[in-house]
């Protein structure tokens, strides 16, 4: 009893330490090389110019969608707009679902052309 014991310790304890190095060598292959400092200013730089495109798109009006004539608006503007229209919330949900559907409209089918052989 006491050997068969010893060998169910010895066992567990194997197999623990198997994987704890298989998870140390996946560790070590899975490192990503480190960054050296061209790569750091490559990526402020990408920040930066994501931060500017968020904020010019938060603050300033523009299209979102010529060809369905949606305009985005100002964030502080598009809350105003949302309170007034809130007052009356039935009327707002509706206008809300309209909007909603002429945005996710699915674009007209383009037209077959025709058969050569016909």
């Amino acid at each position: 009893m006491n050997k068969n014991l010893l060998c169910l310790a010895i066992g567990i304890a194997g197999t623990f330490l198997i994987v704890a190095a298989l998870v140390y060598v996946t560790r070590q292959y899975t490192r990503p090389p480190p960054l050296d400092q061209a790569r750091v200013q490559e990526r402020k730089k990408n920040l930066a110019e994501i931060q500017a495109a968020n904020a010019d798109a938060l603050n300033n009006y523009g299209w979102q969608d010529q060809a369905k004539k949606l305009i985005r608006l100002p964030i502080t503007n598009a809350m105003q707009l949302t309170i007034r229209e809130y007052q009356d919330p039935a009327a707002a949900r509706s206008n809300l679902i309209a909007r909603a559907d002429k945005a996710f409209a699915p674009p007209p089918k383009v037209p077959e052309k025709p058969n050569v052989y016909e």
